[in-house]
């Protein structure tokens, strides 16, 4: 796997050949992967599969296989972006979905972001669809600084309600029987990469529904 190379911000990204910027919309409801395609297997399969399913808004950036640049969420200015620019005006509250690797922890669900109530939300019901082998983590505490996902430049802070950010260990999104990630054509999808988009799933419909009974 080729090392990760930093980039200093989102017009220089988009303009990498093969990078491609995905935008659907659909409800005040957003979900997003930053850094989907190459660099953060799996994570626009997530996203888009959430999206799709509750009708929701639905922003990626996608690179090519074997590119890993890396921008800190941070650096997405919506001012560099039009689609960017879009989806923020569009919604309301967003998940966004990341992948992170650590040696010590492979096993790890952490849930960032400044929407804490929508965080510990989106984790009872990940803990009621995610294999025991995994961990659901929504004390901001618990997480490491830079995987906490609170930073007000950071686009899943950005909208009205905020939004969590979902960081997905490798476990999670590696196929052991095919030996592959998830995403890769022709791979199969393993079967916790379904388990997780279930509880999203559930979990964002059920957020939706209490919002709008509430007049919210």
């Amino acid at each position: 796997m080729s090392p990760i190379r930093r980039i200093a911000d989102l017009s220089t990204l988009l303009a990498l050949p093969g990078v491609v910027e995905e935008l659907e919309l659909g409800s005040t409801f957003g979900v997003c992967a930053l850094h989907g395609g190459g660099l953060e297997r799996a994570t626009e399969v997530v996203a888009r599969e959430v999206a799709g399913r509750t009708g929701a808004s639905y922003y990626g950036v996608l690179q090519p296989e074997g590119s890993r640049h890396h921008l800190s969420s941070t650096g997405f200015d919506p001012s560099a972006s039009p689609r960017l620019a879009d989806f923020l005006g569009r919604v309301e509250t967003i998940v966004s979905i990341h992948g992170y690797g650590r040696d010590d922890d492979f096993f790890a669900v952490l849930l960032g972001g400044t929407n804490r109530p929508f965080a510990n939300h989106l984790a009872g019901h990940l803990r009621g669809t995610l294999p025991d082998d995994f961990r659901v983590v929504d004390d901001l505490a618990e997480m490491p600084r830079r995987l906490r996902g609170i930073h007000p430049r950071n686009p899943v802070n950005r909208p009205r309600h905020g939004g969590v950010q979902v960081e997905l260990p490798p476990s999670i999104r590696w196929n052991i029987e095919a030996h592959d990630w998830s995403d890769r054509d022709g791979t199969p999808r393993a079967p916790q990469l379904d388990d997780l988009i279930d509880g999203l799933v559930a979990g964002v419909a059920d957020w939706n529904g209490a919002a709008c009974g509430n007049g919210d």
